[in-house]
């Protein structure tokens, strides 16, 4: 690529294309099943708060410019994790933000630690900077290496990232984990924790890193999403709780002046207060995330612990195989093609009926 495109920075010819997952009008066009489960980047079978549809009658939020800070929203968030509104900073999507963050504080050959398999964009985006990444891999059993975590978190590094609950594979640290990795981690480094799934683990033996991060002293930033337990996925919302006020003002200049459209902030104001859908939700992922869980282990496959609404599991071959198969009958699931794990396919935990048609298809993949 780089040869055929000399203006390309080797930064960018060196990445692969992010893996977005097919689309359901793809797979009509590819097998054209009877039926489809979508299953492949971790959707709300619920969707959104059906008061979120009230929405598209206000001509207003598509004429007019949105707020650039989002501040209805911001004040919101501010006022929900007891942070200034200076400490709330608004995402096209949180993956947007991690690009923000990228472009704000990392340099070429600064030392960025992540766990591993990672969300690809964690890295991507420091790559594209010029940045080292240092991958902290599982241990067999798919748990997180708390070991190693802290050996590489005590390291200078200019950042490290990483999500909790772990995407792909669902495996987090448990309160008395993060705090290993909070003493750890040296005054001058950055840390990112991606709560993509936080809703999905909340519980005893899962920390609130923003809580734990505020009286730390250290350099923070925790990502959240609106796209997972919000149902909101299609309108692109992320937000960030930033530990210093300072630095918010750096990211607000790293961003697009625009990058949350009026749609999606007043939708995530709305969804954000229908605690009883967000219930629902979560509790029918966790329920359907045990029993699709006992499924596949009485299958024989290895699956990692998860504390998001998907699941990672080891086909035993390769993965895209397994996969393609699937959609042959309607299932659109993930096959991970990071090095190292392509024979493991994430599923996104759906309906109690997509959950069905996933294993009845599954049984026929994995008999072909």
């Amino acid at each position: 690529m780089a040869e055929s495109f000399p203006l390309v920075r080797p930064e960018i010819a060196a990445l692969s294309p992010y893996n977005a997952g097919l689309t359901i009008a793809e797979v009509k066009s590819r097998y054209n099943p009877a039926r489809i489960a979508k299953l492949g980047s971790n959707e709300n079978p619920l969707g959104p708060s059906p008061e979120v549809r009230n929405l598209v009658a206000d001509g207003e939020l598509f004429r007019l410019y949105p707020d650039p800070s989002g501040r209805a929203l911001a004040d919101a968030l501010a006022c929900e994790f007891s942070l200034s509104r200076e400490q709330i900073i608004l995402g096209n999507g949180s993956e947007d933000l991690i690009a923000v963050i990228c472009r704000t504080v990392l340099r070429p050959g600064d030392h960025v630690v992540t766990l591993y398999p990672s969300f690809p964009l964690h890295e991507d985006y420091a790559t594209l900077m010029g940045a080292v990444v240092e991958r902290v891999d599982l241990r067999e059993n798919l748990t997180i290496d708390v070991d190693a975590l802290v050996a590489a978190v005590a390291k200078p590094a200019r950042m490290v990232i990483f999500a909790n609950p772990m995407n792909p594979v669902g495996s987090w640290l448990s309160p008395q984990e993060m705090r290993r990795v909070l003493d750890a981690l040296p005054e001058r480094t950055l840390l990112v924790v991606d709560e993509a799934y936080a809703e999905y683990a909340a519980g005893e033996d899962y920390p609130s890193a923003a809580e734990m991060l505020a009286s730390s002293g250290r350099n923070w930033i925790v990502l959240r999403t609106f796209s997972k337990a919000y149902g909101l996925a299609g309108l692109r919302l992320g937000f960030g709780l930033v530990g210093d006020p300072g630095l918010t003002t750096f990211l607000d200049r790293a961003r697009t002046p625009f990058n949350t459209n009026a749609v999606a902030q007043a939708a995530g104001l709305i969804a954000r207060s229908d605690r009883a859908h967000v219930e629902r939700t979560v509790a029918l992922a966790v329920a359907e995330r045990m029993r699709i869980g006992e499924a596949l282990a009485s299958k024989g496959l290895k699956i990692a612990p998860s504390k998001g609404n998907f699941l990672f599991f080891d086909t035993g071959r390769e993965s895209s195989a397994v996969a393609e198969a699937l959609l042959r009958d309607g299932v659109i699931v993930k096959p991970w093609k990071q090095p190292g794990y392509e024979t493991f396919i994430r599923v996104s935990i759906g309906s109690p009926d997509e959950n069905d048609h996933f294993l009845e298809a599954l049984d026929n993949a994995l008999a072909r």
